[in-house]
């Protein structure tokens, strides 16, 4: 029983070869055709403004350097603000509930944003790891504190959206089965469990949606230090 809650983190394969790329690659069929047009319906005014004011939330804080990163860090929220949100639907997959497919999303581009950081400005970059007036015998240990905590930032990142996406599933799924069993039984109870199903759906909704923002507004907050 334990085991078939966790069958659905379990990558799907079809003749041997895994379908998670085919699953990376469905969300691109959502985004608007070009055409002649700049606006071909209302589906493409609300999808450009949710871009619009995405951009406008990352790349405010960020001077012209870092608007170079505008296109990269775009595409990758929606890429996981669709994988999320298809995600929650009945017999889907959701790739981002594995750990490696976060973590080498988290890790290139935290390493990147620290190597521009290092090649800009080094002193800068390296005068993070000493905070300013500490004291002479508490350097070494600032030193090692603060490299660990710079280190642990891309694991930070992609534990952090597989844990919430994985609890999240696993609620839904421990309540749906709770509703069903309780249905021929106690069906008021049922009843009540299924409302319960209902709000955790609309919440892991929120969940999905903020996740993938806060996934990329730390990602920027990184390139901030760095540029």
């Amino acid at each position: 029983m334990n085991l078939s809650f966790f069958d659905q983190f379990s990558s799907p394969y079809l003749l041997g070869m895994p379908l998670i790329l085919p699953s990376l690659l469905l969300p691109t069929l959502l985004l608007p055709s070009p055409g002649r047009r700049w606006v071909n319906n209302r589906l493409s005014t609300i999808q450009l403004w949710f871009i619009h004011l995405i951009t406008k939330q990352l790349m405010t804080p960020l001077n012209k350097a870092g608007h170079k990163w505008a296109l990269l860090l775009i595409s990758l929220i929606l890429m996981l603000l669709s994988i999320n949100l298809l995600g929650l639907l009945p017999y889907t997959f959701t790739p981002t509930t594995q750990l490696s497919m976060n973590m080498a999303l988290a890790f290139p581009l935290w390493l990147a944003t620290l190597l521009i950081g290092l090649r800009n400005q080094p002193s800068a970059s390296l005068g993070h790891l000493l905070p300013e007036g500490t004291p002479t015998p508490l350097i070494p240990a600032l030193i090692m504190i603060e490299t660990t905590s710079l280190l642990i930032r891309p694991l930070a990142l992609g534990v952090r959206l597989t844990a919430n996406l994985t609890a999240g599933h696993l609620l839904i799924q421990l309540i749906s089965t709770a509703t069903i069993t309780l249905l021929p039984m106690m069906p008021s109870i049922s009843l009540l469990t299924a409302i319960i199903l209902f709000l955790l759906t609309i919440l892991e909704v929120a969940v999905a949606m903020i996740q993938a923002y806060v996934f990329v507004l730390l990602l920027s907050l990184y390139l901030q230090e760095n540029i």
